[in-house]
């Protein structure tokens, strides 16, 4: 198998040699590269080419957000992981809307952020649905109703089974859970995922399970269980 190309991006030197230094020994795993600030992140990657970015989300001349918008921009962009400090941060909130595939905590032990390299790698995003849904509460806050306007009118692009896929996916499923809960191959589910990514513009999951929760479709659905239950 060919190694995953990783950056590290952070401005703190101790931190970047700690992360080196623990990830750098993983199976699997190339460090390709290093920078103290987002503005050398484009320049690194014309370099580099790696496939994943771990890139700090608050850093002195550009932060890891704009760092990340510019990239996620790019065509053949590198996949995003964000460190950061909090769980619910509105900065991360951002990032993830402009394409980042996730993010972890600094206090992440070892093995997790390597895990999250690795799976970011395979197209998998690193947010637990804990933590998914945390974020998307968060998120519901500001400019809310306009937001859901918007985002109705973008999943009417989609057909009843990519719309189920999608609210799937805003519940933190992986494509196994999608595939026993909807009845149909991991492979047709692929196939739906890559569809809603295409029809809606989308970068990645996590934007896909943004958009659900702006449209209110997790709220429709827990309130049709609630109906259901209350039926029974």
């Amino acid at each position: 198998m060919t190694a995953i190309r990783l950056l590290l991006v952070d401005d703190d030197p101790l931190v970047r040699a700690g992360l080196s230094l623990m990830i750098g020994g993983a199976d699997g795993i190339e460090i390709v590269g290093e920078a103290a600030d987002g503005s050398d992140v484009e320049a690194l990657v014309d370099r580099s080419r790696p496939d994943v970015v771990l890139m700090d989300i608050r850093m002195p001349s550009m932060d890891g957000l704009t760092a990340t918008e510019r990239l996620r921009a790019r065509p053949d962009a590198p996949q995003v992981v964000l460190l950061t400090t909090f769980h619910a941060d509105d900065q991360v909130l951002r990032a993830l809307r402009a394409g980042a595939a996730g993010f972890v905590l600094k206090d992440t032990p070892p093995a997790e952020i390597v895990d999250a390299v690795r799976r970011v790698a395979a197209g998998d995003p690193v947010l637990s649905p804990t933590v998914t849904r945390q974020l998307m509460r968060h998120a519901a806050g500001t400019a809310a109703d306009t937001r859901r306007t918007r985002a109705r009118e973008r999943i009417a692009a989609l057909n009843d089974r990519e719309r189920e896929v999608a609210v799937a996916v805003g519940r933190g499923l992986s494509n196994a859970e999608i595939a026993a809960e909807l009845y149909m191959s991991v492979a047709t589910v692929k196939t739906h995922v890559s569809r809603v990514l295409a029809k809606l513009d989308l970068n990645n999951r996590v934007q896909i399970a943004l958009l659900a929760y702006d449209a209110g479709l997790l709220e429709e659905l827990e309130e049709l269980q609630e109906l259901e239950e209350d039926g029974h």
